[in-house]
């Protein structure tokens, strides 16, 4: 396609056709997207030989170009052209400067931007006027990103995403450390999905993510329990070739001992050792720490077990007085014990304990809950949990649905049970035996 154009140039040039300098730009976009800069170069080369005289749209789309592969040499050398061919700091643009700052960052001289402008004038002698404007723009998104690093420090994320646009309608490019400390702050609120919606976004601002996105991501999975989404954001880290740091494999680590799983936690540590990061003190108080847990819950779970709920409440709070953090599998256990003795209103209160300590319940806890209200009549009750579970972004499985559907037949409520059946199906939640039998006769 691309050759096809360049040919039909050609062609047009020959038979005396001269094309605008609105068609060479589409070229040389089409050019820059698909990142042969050299061909662009040419291009334009030959634009300049054909009397088509470049508009700052030209320049842009080659100062992108060269930005794009972190040619900050080249992209400084348009720079100078276009002051030497009479560009002045208004018609250059904030959006051109943008291009050289995400240039800066794709060479990894990101920190080196600002203080760049005695060594560009030294050396490529740019104007004074050029450098100003250049220097301002930088400080500009320096301020915007520290202003939206506090806010998302503050929990305040909506005015971190109000600055976000405002930093758009002025035209100035947000760079990765924008969206990372976004994508941090949306992390540690809970708001997973909205995280992840913003690192695909970033694709398509041409910014790519890195080991710092990945490792908030992986941070942000970790908080949430959902260790199959730690997995497959640490994968495709992987797969982009990004060498996860130490953090990112403690993040890993401290999310595996959290649920108990102790041997998968031990062979990341392997892992981190063989791909040079020695364990050091952190880690190894954090497999104390994540053991201590473990064997609490144990204990806990234990006394559960056989019916000592009050004995499995004193080693729980004997937990808490160690500072130790009880996990989700702890409080379930607990709300599972005391639902099945009939004493729901202290199931309830360890749900909304969980919560306060930011530890989030997941399907298990919420089907203990909905199970315990169903036994005791309370369906509205029930249904509102099931609503809850489903707004917080966990799925119900098949016992979610099993639990209501049983509930609603036992009651007469038939067509109520088709209803969450049908649902079930509607979302590919397979039912078991039993819900298919109930499905049938009803």
């Amino acid at each position: 396609m691309m050759d096809e154009c360049l040919c039909a140039f050609d062609k047009m040039v020959k038979k005396g056709f001269l094309p605008d300098v609105k068609n060479c730009n589409s070229i040389l976009k089409m050019l820059r997207n698909r990142k042969l800069v050299d061909k662009a170069r040419e291009f334009d080369d030959r634009m300049g030989e054909f009397g088509i005289k470049p508009t700052i749209v030209t320049n842009n789309t080659l100062l992108d170009s060269f930005c794009k592969q972190g040619n900050v040499l080249m992209a400084l050398d348009l720079l100078l052209e276009m002051q030497t061919k009479g560009y002045t700091p208004n018609e250059v643009s904030a959006y051109t400067f943008n291009l050289l700052l995400r240039g800066y960052y794709v060479k990894g001289m990101l920190f080196e931007a600002p203080g760049i402008e005695d060594e560009m004038v030294e050396c490529l002698k740019l104007g004074r006027s050029f450098m100003k404007c250049w220097k301002r723009i930088w400080h500009q998104i320096f301020s915007y990103n520290t202003l939206i690093y506090g806010y998302c420090k503050l929990g305040k994320l909506r005015e971190a995403f109000h600055l976000l646009g405002e930093l758009r309608l002025k035209n100035l490019c947000p760079t990765i450390v924008t969206y990372n400390t976004l994508i941090d702050g949306l992390c540690r609120s809970g708001e997973l999905d909205d995280a992840r919606k913003l690192k695909d976004g970033m694709n398509n601002k041409g910014i790519i993510p890195d080991v710092v996105t990945y490792t908030a991501l992986v941070n942000g999975a970790c908080k949430a329990g959902d260790l199959s989404l730690v997995k497959q954001f640490f994968d495709e880290m992987l797969d982009k070739g990004l060498v996860p740091v130490r953090y990112a494999y403690i993040t890993r680590i401290v999310g595996e001992l959290r649920v108990g799983e102790t041997s998968r936690a031990f062979s990341l540590q392997e892992e981190m050792l063989a791909r040079g990061f020695p364990p050091d003190l952190i880690t190894y108080n954090l497999f104390v720490d994540g053991l201590y847990h473990v064997t609490y819950t144990s204990i806990i779970h234990a006394y559960l077990e056989n019916g000592q709920l009050r004995k499995a409440r004193e080693i729980f709070y004997e937990m808490l007085s160690k500072r130790l953090s009880p996990l989700v599998v702890t409080y379930t256990a607990l709300i599972h014990a005391h639902a099945c003795h009939g004493r729901l209103e202290l199931s309830l209160m360890y749900l909304s304990e969980m919560q306060e300590k930011r530890v989030l319940p997941n399907v298990i806890t919420y089907n203990v809950i909905i199970n315990g209200l169903c036994s005791l009549g309370k369906m509205n009750r029930a249904y509102d949990f099931f609503t809850e579970m489903e707004a917080k972004g966990i799925a119900p499985n098949k016992y979610s649905y099993t639990i209501l559907i049983n509930e609603n037949w036992n009651i007469g409520n038939w067509q109520e049970a088709l209803r969450l059946y049908r649902q079930m199906l509607d979302k590919e939640v397979q039912p078991d035996s039993c819900t298919q039998c109930i499905a049938e006769a009803t």
